[in-house]
């Protein structure tokens, strides 16, 4: 067998790897699906540090504070710590809502650092020093927790020391806001309420999603602490305590509104740290999973868990090694249809998410399926790098996702200082779709019909990413066209205009809506 074989091969059944762990994980669910947590009842009111780490969050900052300090909470038992390492307008607004609710009795600070170092890690841990709760609760900008969340959380802490973190479930302030917030929509939701349950009730490893969720401050600190060698300090700090004895508890009935990235390019930001972070966890993490006494199960299924972004890489290299291995050996393809059968598990995760969530229309939500399927493998190349770069060690910078106070249907981004620009990935991924609509010719000319499907979803996933990228941007490439015209086309005699037509829009150097 060639080397091209070989890796043909090996990459098969890696990805069958995956695609049986979610199959696995939708058994579990279905297995623990009738259990409960036990309501815990409140006997007393500890003292809590609610820690909101921001960074240029212009558009939403106030409305975080203000659901934040309305939380239903003893004030004499109750600190709130704005860690604000923004660099624009978010710190006077930032500023005078603090300055506000403090006049009004509120024990609320706004913590500034010198520098950004470590990113949300640095700012977690500068926080610490200066927090008084033996209990910490974390809000990312973007989220909206409803009145009584500490009181329904917090009592679960009570005659479990052993608890070190609990994590509550995410719900989508602008899940309809269009087709790509639906499909990442039903991403979150198979993580939160099937994965996140189906961990926690079978006793694996689990992990901390960044916010809306409260650690036991000695559990921080016995774990080691927020450490800054990875951009996902969440997922770090969660492994790191569990495995040194503590336990996780994950409630799927509280949740937390939060906002979805309604534009791509932020979206693939996300991704692309959360594949980043996810890589440099496993890698650091790996040993100490394997080394540990936990049951080989868990341990398996912990780094499982930690490696799970490799699978967008082995997507990415399974479409590349197609094509050559048909031209070049002119052999009949090993049939995917293994695969095809464990493939069964994401759509039944996303699924069972669904109906656990909206019994009654599950299925208009489900209908949304296809456009994930399109996203998850059109965001491959993306999320390619991430893993490239963690493997390598190339960058450890914590860029945030913008968020754009998007809330139901309504609403807009295209003119928000936080929009993202332009992103030569894209050009990456109208390469991508080309060279899988060559392979699916080449495929169909040469017989192989079996594998003609899945390559189906390459042209169909990078041909949606890309177009949907170049589609935002289009008012940046409306001005960047002309230019380059400009430059090439008059050194062969042609006059082009020096400035690009009027096109009736111009993005703003600021725009701030305080509401």
């Amino acid at each position: 067998m060639s080397a091209i074989s070989l890796v043909y091969v090996a990459v098969a059944l890696l990805l069958t790897v995956y695609a049986l762990n979610s199959l696995i994980i939708s058994i579990l669910f279905i297995s623990h699906r009738s259990e409960s947590q036990p309501q815990a009842a409140l006997t007393h009111f500890p003292r809590v540090t609610v820690q909101l780490p921001i960074f240029n969050e212009a558009l939403v900052i106030d409305r975080l504070i203000h659901s934040v300090v309305h939380l239903d909470w003893p004030r004499d038992r109750l600190q709130i710590q704005v860690l604000d390492d923004s660099t624009d307008e978010t710190t006077a607004i930032a500023r005078a809502c603090v300055d506000r609710y403090r006049a009004e009795g509120i024990d609320i600070q706004l913590v500034r650092r010198a520098d950004r170092s470590g990113f949300k890690a640095g700012a977690l841990k500068a926080g610490l020093k200066q927090a008084t709760g033996e209990l910490i609760a974390i809000f990312d900008a973007d989220f909206v927790p409803e009145p009584d969340w500490l009181r329904k959380t917090v009592p679960h802490f009570d005659g479990q020391s052993r608890l070190g973190m609990l994590q509550t479930r995410w719900t989508h302030l602008n899940r309809d806001y269009s087709l790509l917030t639906r499909a990442q929509a039903i991403a979150l939701d198979g993580h939160f309420a099937v994965e996140q349950t189906a961990r926690h009730r079978s006793g694996l490893l689990m992990n901390f999603n960044g916010t809306a969720g409260i650690w036991r401050r000695s559990c921080i600190e016995d774990a080691g602490g927020w450490q800054t060698d990875t951009i996902c300090e969440d997922l770090d700090l969660s492994y790191r305590a569990q495995l040194g004895g503590w336990s996780c508890l994950f409630l799927p009935d509280v949740t937390a509104p939060a906002e979805i990235p309604p534009q791509l390019a932020a979206f693939k930001r996300q991704q692309f740290r959360w594949a980043t972070g996810s890589i440099q966890c496993f890698t650091k993490l790996a040993k100490s999973v394997v080394t540990s006494n936990l049951p080989l199960v868990v341990r398996w299924q912990g780094l499982v868990h930690l490696s799970a972004y490799l699978v967008h890489p082995l997507l990415l290299l399974s479409l590349l090694v197609t094509l050559p291995l048909m031209l070049v050996l002119d052999s009949a393809l090993i049939s995917l249809g293994f695969i095809s059968l464990l493939s069964i598990g994401p759509p039944l995760m996303y699924a069972l998410s669904q109906h656990y969530l909206c019994p009654r229309q599950w299925f208009r939500r489900y209908a949304y399926l296809p456009a994930l399927m399109l996203l998850g493998t059109g965001i491959a190349l993306n999320n390619t790098r991430g893993v490239v770069e963690a493997l390598l060690g190339i960058s450890n910078v914590f860029q945030r996702t913008p968020k754009f106070r998007i809330e139901g249907r309504g609403g807009h981004w295209l003119d928000s200082q936080y929009t993202l620009p332009f992103s030569g990935v894209i050009i990456g991924e109208l390469a991508l779709t080309a060279y899988a609509i060559v392979t699916v010719v080449t495929a169909w000319s040469r017989g192989h019909l079996h594998i003609v499907p899945f390559l189906m979803l390459y042209v169909g996933g990078f041909g949606y990413v890309a177009g949907q990228g170049l589609w935002e941007a289009r008012y940046d490439l409306a001005r960047w066209f002309p230019r380059l015209l400009s430059r090439v086309l008059p050194s062969r005699g042609l006059a082009v205009r020096r400035q690009p037509p009027t096109i009736g829009y111009q993005r703003p150097v600021s725009h701030i809506t305080q509401r």
